[in-house]
């Protein structure tokens, strides 16, 4: 399952995504409708989900703010706005690394991507780890 960050769940970019994601895309808003959700009580929402990739452009409240752990990953993409049409096509990039190619891969991590580079911290590890990925 991908649940999409309520700052990116735009129709149109979950629809791109789940045409070639085998599994669920929802957004954050449907796991607790009705409610407004904090970004701090995500990580906690997400451990009641199976396996679930959340995916953010909010790097700042999620990027070395939020614990990694065993029951889910948070993918933070390095986008502005006027440009979340470039989302898709960098998940699925994401996604075809061999770190990330499968949810128990990406079980544990809290990932940064961009257009130049990976980096993710994992459970328990020490530093962060970068990938040097995309082409310059």
């Amino acid at each position: 399952m991908i649940i999409f960050d309520e700052n990116v769940h735009q129709q149109r970019l979950m629809e791109t995504v789940a045409a070639w994601y085998h599994g669920r895309v929802v957004s954050i808003t449907a796991l607790r409708s009705g409610t407004i959700i904090r970004d701090d009580a995500i990580p906690t929402l997400l451990q009641r989900m199976r396996q679930p990739t959340f995916m953010t452009t909010n790097v700042t409240d999620f990027w070395r703010r939020v614990p990694a752990h065993s029951r889910y990953s948070i993918v933070c993409v390095a986008l502005p706005n006027n440009r979340l049409s470039e989302l898709p096509p960098l998940l699925r990039r994401l996604f075809n690394v061999s770190e990330f190619k499968t949810k128990a891969r990406r079980m544990g991590k809290v990932v940064r991507v961009s257009h130049r580079q990976i980096h993710y911290y994992a459970m328990h590890a020490e530093h962060i780890i970068h990938i040097r990925l995309w082409p310059v």
